[in-house]
C-alpha cells in the first residue's frame, strides 16, 4: 500500500557530524504543569504549592524536569528534521538538569549532530544528537545527548 504522506524529515544519509538545528520556542504554562502532575502523579509541592515554593532555593514554583524533557522531545520534532523519517527514539545517553524552568519561561533547543553510524539491518542508522535547552534569557536549563534511529533513503 502506498504511503499517504511524504516524509519531510532528513534521511540518515543526510545527517552530518557538526550539523546544527535550532527549534522554535515554547512557553511552559500553568496548564502544562497541572496536566503533567495529574498525568504522572507527581504532585511535589515545588510544582504545585506556590506558598511552599517561596521558601525553597528556587523562590517560586518550577516545572517538572520530566515535563520539560517531554516538551524538548516535541520541540526537536517540530524542527522537521525527523518528521516521517525517525524509526525510533533509542536512548538518552546522558542528561543533566542545569537550571530550573519556571512557569512562564519560554524554552527552545539547540541540536548538534555529534555522531552517525549506519545500521543496515534496520534500514537506516543511529544519529547521536547533543541538545542544549535554553530559556528566554539564553541560559542553559538542560543538556545532554540522545540517540535516534533514522531511516535510510528509499
Amino acid at each position: 500500500m502506498p504511503s499517504l504522506t511524504t516524509p519531510r524529515g532528513m534521511y540518515f544519509e543526510e545527517f552530518e557530524v557538526g550539523q546544527r538545528i535550532v527549534s522554535p520556542g515554547r512557553t511552559v504554562t500553568e496548564s502544562d504543569v497541572v496536566t503533567f502532575a495529574g498525568l504522572s502523579g507527581d504532585y511535589n509541592q515545588i510544582h504545585t504549592d506556590a506558598e511552599y515554593s517561596k521558601s525553597t532555593p528556587f523562590g517560586a514554583r518550577v516545572a517538572h524536569g520530566l515535563l520539560c524533557l517531554s516538551i524538548v522531545s516535541g520541540l526537536a520534532l517540530r524542527t522537521g528534521v525527523l518528521e516521517g523519517t525517525v524509526i525510533a527514539f533509542r536512548e538518552i545517553n546522558r542528561w543533566k538538569f542545569v537550571k530550573p524552568v519556571y512557569i512562564g519561561d519560554t524554552i527552545h533547543v539547540e541540536l548538534e549532530v555529534t555522531e552517525v553510524k549506519a545500521i543496515p539491518r534496520l534500514g537506516g542508522g543511529a544519529v547521536v544528537i547533543a541538545l542544549d535547552v535554553k530559556n528566554q534569557k539564553g541560559e542553559t536549563t538542560m543538556k545532554g545527548t540522545w540517540t535516534t534511529l533514522v531511516k535510510s533513503k528509499p
